[in-house]
């Protein structure tokens, strides 16, 4: 089931643009698991990228280990129905999606082992519109 908010002030944003070229200053680093894949540059990541990449990384590993999810689809993106004319307000809400920023970590894994994580973490980046990489904890940290 996609990640929608469950109730919002507004049903629909004015989205601003996004700066396509920074790097993520929070969110960057490991917080709760040993092995996680990190976003390596900017865009957009709608609600069934990251349902796709659960889904993935779930039939995969099965009841072992666990996984965070570390970002949420927050804005709501619109569009019109095909061939409706121009003008009639904003269109209905089409889809929930995120910026994410260079660097941003998407998810994050424990309780497995470092061979299992790169295999699960690799079929999630297929599911993925950005180009990703595997990160894992400091031995010493």
């Amino acid at each position: 089931m996609p990640l929608i908010p469950s109730r919002v002030k507004y049903r629909k944003q004015h989205t601003r643009g996004f700066r396509m070229n920074h790097t993520a200053s929070s969110g960057n680093t490991l917080a709760f698991g040993d092995y996680g894949i990190q976003v390596l540059q900017s865009g957009e990541i709608s609600a069934k990228h990251i349902e796709a990449a659960r889904v993935t990384a779930g039939h995969y590993l099965g009841r072992v280990g666990k996984m965070w999810i570390r970002v949420f689809p927050h804005i709501p993106y619109t569009k019109h129905p095909p061939e409706s004319r121009m003008g009639s307000g904003k269109g209905e809400v089409n889809y929930w999606g995120m910026h994410v920023h260079a660097g941003t970590v998407l998810f994050e894994f424990a309780g497995i082992t470092e061979d299992m994580a790169r295999e699960a973490l690799r079929r999630q980046a297929f599911k993925l519109p950005l180009r990703t990489r595997m990160i894992k904890r400091d031995a010493h940290a």
